[in-house]
């Protein structure tokens, strides 16, 4: 075989490998995204299994005005929550994988039950790990927009 025809092959065999991992990058994006709506139903059904087992031990959950929970926290207060979500809708989703890591950015806007209903439009930037077969949630913080 000559050097030009090596090259082609050589060429075309990494052309593959980039084609490879970038269909694996999509896929791994893919599962993030459906991560991603799983939590956002389990959320307005307030599934405590669920939303235990989306999200990693170390969670980090922000919330727009500033207060910090832990995973534990986080799910007890949906759960226990006085003012259930009724509704949550994402918007303007991103999803950037980089190795075992996801961030995920989206609109967050909510409508919210109990006593006084209320609704709610923020930005969120969440951090997701795979774990094992799972992608987990490992941090997520709102902000205002």
């Amino acid at each position: 075989m000559n050097t030009t025809a090596r090259r082609t092959l050589a060429i075309a065999g990494l052309g593959t490998i980039i084609a490879a991992k970038a269909i694996a990058q999509a896929d791994e994006a893919a599962a993030v995204a459906a991560q991603v709506e799983a939590l956002r139903t389990a959320m307005i059904a307030a599934d405590r299994p669920r939303l235990e087992a989306l999200s990693a031990s170390a969670l980090s959950y922000g919330h727009s005005a500033g207060r910090i929970e832990n995973k534990a926290q986080f799910v007890s207060n949906l759960v226990e929550s006085r003012a259930p979500f009724r509704s949550i809708t994402l918007s303007d989703q991103t999803v950037a994988i980089d190795g075992p890591n996801a961030i995920v950015r989206h609109t967050f806007a909510a409508e919210q039950g109990g006593a006084t209903p209320s609704s709610v439009r923020i930005g969120v930037l969440q951090v997701w790990t795979k774990q094992g077969a799972e992608w987990k949630l490992l941090a997520r913080q709102a902000f205002r927009t």
